[in-house]
């Protein structure tokens, strides 16, 4: 082995550790949808997945993935070569109906999706304007790709428009690109679409937005970001949104990305997305689940955003009352704002101890003394859990902080 290289890795852990930012993984299982075991059999309440409609132990969905698993354990390959299932198709439609949109691409994972969007639709002379507080995947995309990069402030679209109109002084070959999450996964707020698509159609850029947050989590019927300032606006804004990037990994409860919109893209990608083109596709279980939640969620969607609206609300509220210092908002990512990642850590691990299992969030996911518990909400946890994982939160906080 190398000795200096051996050396500094273990430098780097070394500092990691020191400073409260070493990452472990903790093995669970899940007994139900807000419940898990560990390896020790000992059973923690959940509040810190992106399951966010329950939907990964319904029997509907469980039952999909087993008829489909008569058709092999794996895809056997690309979708370009032998894995173009049956399943894959009819999700990719299910998917561009449910979206109103031309036409839908699935990737094995929502991180491969941006990587395989962004790097295959940019050039070297190409412009990308990307939101401060966009998910790493977005972030590394717009790092692989050839494009010049220019990051905007945090849902500041006189910021964007201002460097928009910097670029288009001296960038007269190019294209420009928006890029933006739909629902920013550590705060839980929304992108102003609206606003996104006046600039992209005044400067002719083309806008993406990633949906991986979004999907099933808002909008009347869970259709995402586009439905959700439809229902207040009343202005249908798909046919001004590119791209709209997802994951089947949150509300779809199973595994996997997709990208949907405009038919040329799609196309394109296809011939020219090398995430897509040269990974396994996902196997026929895997996209037959996400498919039967799609269903579910089309057919249940007024229940499952019901459930989850309100006990969103009412986590909100416990909290709040409580004295915690949480981002105000209205989707079910609630982040609990701590300062320091070692109190973070603390307060992380004293719910642990208690049974309840909520995410520690440290830089470099989040800024420097901006650490956090990553309380996440999902529709089917029952009043009685919210109550007592409120309680808990606010009892042992208040224990730590003095």
């Amino acid at each position: 082995m190398n000795l200096n290289l051996k050396k500094r890795l273990e430098d780097e852990l070394k500092n990691l550790e020191e400073n409260d930012l070493l990452r472990t993984i903790d093995d669970l299982r899940f007994i139900s949808s807000t419940k898990a075991i560990d390896k020790n059999n000992e059973e923690y309440l959940v509040f810190g997945t992106n399951n966010y409609l329950g939907l990964t132990h319904h029997p509907d969905v469980i039952r999909a993935s087993k008829e489909a698993s008569i058709y092999g354990t794996g895809s056997t390959g690309s979708r370009l070569t032998t894995g173009a299932s049956f399943e894959a198709r009819e999700l990719e439609n299910n998917l561009s109906k449910f979206k109103n949109t031309e036409s839908t691409l699935i990737f094995n994972t929502g991180y491969m999706a941006n990587l395989g969007v962004i790097y295959a639709l940019t050039n070297e002379n190409d412009v990308i304007f990307s939101d401060q507080l966009n998910h790493a995947s977005i972030i590394d995309g717009t790092r692989i790709s050839k494009a010049k990069v220019r990051v905007y402030k945090h849902k500041d679209t006189i910021d964007l428009e201002n460097l928009i109109l910097d670029e288009l002084e001296s960038n007269k070959e190019g294209n420009l690109f928006i890029v933006t999450d739909g629902v920013f996964s550590m705060d839980g707020d929304i992108a102003p679409l609206p606003e996104l698509v006046e600039i992209a159609k005044k400067y002719n850029c083309c806008l993406i937005i990633d949906d991986a947050h979004a999907t099933g989590v808002i909008g009347k019927s869970g259709k995402g970001t586009v439905e959700y300032f439809r229902d207040k606006t009343g202005i249908d804004l798909t046919e001004y949104v590119d791209l709209q990037i997802g994951t089947l990994s949150k509300a779809l409860a199973s595994e996997g990305g997709f990208v949907t919109g405009k038919q040329v893209y799609i196309d394109y990608l296809i011939n020219k997305s090398r995430p897509f083109i040269f990974s396994t596709a996902l196997s026929p279980a895997t996209i037959a689940s996400a498919n039967a939640a799609l269903s579910m969620l089309k057919e249940n969607s007024e229940e499952y955003l019901s459930n989850l609206n309100e006990n969103t609300k009412l986590m909100r509220k416990l909290l709040s009352e409580g004295g915690l210092n949480i981002v105000e908002g209205e989707t079910p990512i609630i982040p609990i704002i701590v300062g320091p990642a070692e109190l973070a850590n603390r307060l992380s691990d004293e719910l642990k101890k208690e049974r309840i299992l909520v995410s520690s969030i440290r830089p470099p996911s989040v800024p420097k003394d901006m650490s956090r518990l990553r309380l996440t909400i999902i529709a089917t946890h029952t009043k009685e859990e919210i109550e007592f994982a409120a309680a808990k939160i606010i009892e042992i906080w208040n224990k730590l902080k003095n």
